[in-house]
């Protein structure tokens, strides 16, 4: 594997590509530590250091490196723009003009992709305002009375919004580099570092708490999840494919044979954010009615259930969400029947089914059995945070987290499959032999 990697960096375009991202990855860590204006940066981090991070704002958080509480240029990470993406996949299966969109080709999806940037910007401003509006309240951070900013009127509050919307804006372009000039997914690769940021020092803050034999415990478990991981991102089942022979003209066409590759893990990590996002509302419910005197008595339920992690009702609901979500997704990002037509158009059909409504409900009828351990597989690694912060009394940024894994395995293994098939275009050995 170190050979391939020597080789990939003596070819000189690709070496440059794999250079550029890195120098990429350099500007961006170093935005999300430098801080915004305004920010009182000794008050922060005696924050961060004193109160647990227990927060609504762990998820984003997390894929903001631990930028989001330091209040950096780049404290919004790439969550506005995950955000965005989801809601235009959604309401591409609503609205008919973004699936007629879609259905034009690259044209259409430039066009979807303005919109994506358009919707990020909006979410960041919205997201911006609110953060910067707790910070000033001093309510980003629970248990800690420290101003955060050095001034708290609004025209330090204008200019921190306007900061952490530009930051965003930044963020979008430095992935679209990526995407154009590099290797691999611009967005996915920021992705990646932001989690990976965060990696060492939850591993470590675990032996520091929990000492030797714990921090051995969690690695073991961690290299056996990981393996595990990537043993199931790869799975698939093949469904094989024959075309028939046509003629077009003088040529003919077809013969061939292929197959329709369905992943167990279909819908990828988004469940997971879905299920997240929705189980934050409560907790959020619950930080906005902190301090009244006349609480009504759900908050009392919702604090109890809903909003304590270790809980096993939480870790229930929880897990069917994800569950939900998983049918959810795959259902609107897999047609059965605009597979089926597509198949019949193209004179192609699989072997053993008629082609049409037979193949549809052949389609269909596969994907639903696929789909369950794949939701199955998403709510188990999921929940691997929430029973280590029961069992061992883990901190919320648990480093072998479901999300975590989720993106750190899967962003690795397709860039390193893009190299790979790049090695083999220049008859180099790759990284699988």
């Amino acid at each position: 594997m170190l050979g391939a990697f020597a080789n990939a960096f003596r070819t000189p375009d690709l070496r440059r590509k794999l250079l550029f991202v890195l120098g990429i990855i350099v500007i961006f860590r170093f935005g999300s530590t430098f801080p915004a204006p305004g920010v009182n940066t000794a008050n922060v981090q005696s924050c961060i250091s004193d109160v647990q991070d227990n927060s609504v704002y762990s998820l984003i958080n997390l894929f903001s490196g631990g930028a989001l509480l330091q209040l950096t240029v780049f404290a919004l990470g790439i969550m506005p723009y995950i955000t965005a993406s989801i809601i235009l996949q959604l309401l591409v299966v609503v609205i008919p003009r973004l699936e007629a969109l879609k259905k034009e080709g690259q044209s259409g999806q430039t066009k979807i992709t303005q919109y994506t940037r358009y919707l990020t910007l909006a979410l960041a401003l919205l997201q911006a305002t609110g953060i910067v509006a707790l910070a000033r309240n001093r309510q980003l951070l629970q248990g800690c009375d420290l101003p955060l900013l050095h001034k708290e009127d609004t025209q330090t509050f204008l200019v921190m919004v306007i900061t952490m919307t530009a930051g965003t804006a930044v963020i979008m372009w430095l992935g679209e580099l990526i995407t154009e000039r590099g290797i691999g997914n611009g967005m996915s690769i920021l992705i990646f570092t932001q989690v990976v940021a965060t990696f060492p020092g939850a591993l470590w803050g675990v032996q520091t708490s929990k000492g030797w034999l714990t921090f051995s415990i969690v690695m073991v478990i961690g290299l056996i999840l990981v393996a595990a991981v990537i043993f199931i991102e790869q799975a698939q089942r093949r469904i094989p494919v024959q075309y028939a022979r046509r003629m077009v003209g003088r040529k003919m066409f077809g013969g061939s044979s292929t197959y329709i590759p369905l992943k167990v893990n279909q819908a990828g990590i988004i469940p997971v954010i879905f299920a997240s996002s929705l189980m934050y509302l409560p907790a959020m419910a619950v930080q906005f009615n902190q301090g009244k005197a006349d609480q009504p008595g759900w908050i009392n339920w919702v604090q109890k259930y809903l909003v304590d992690g270790s809980h096993p009702g939480y870790m229930a609901i929880y897990f069917l969400l994800i569950i939900f979500f998983t049918y959810f997704y795959v259902s609107i990002t897999f047609d059965p029947k605009e597979v089926a037509d597509n198949m019949k158009k193209y004179g192609g059909f699989i072997p053993g089914i008629r082609a049409g409504k037979p193949t549809e409900d052949y389609l269909s009828y596969v994907l639903s059995r696929i789909t369950f351990p794949g939701a199955l597989y998403l709510g188990l690694i999921s929940l691997i945070p929430l029973i280590a912060f029961a069992v061992i009394q883990a901190s919320q940024n648990f480093p072998f987290g479901g999300t975590s894994i989720l993106i750190m395995v899967g962003v690795a293994l397709d860039t390193v499959k893009q190299i790979e098939s790049q090695l083999q275009q220049r008859n180099y050995e790759g990284f699988l032999r």
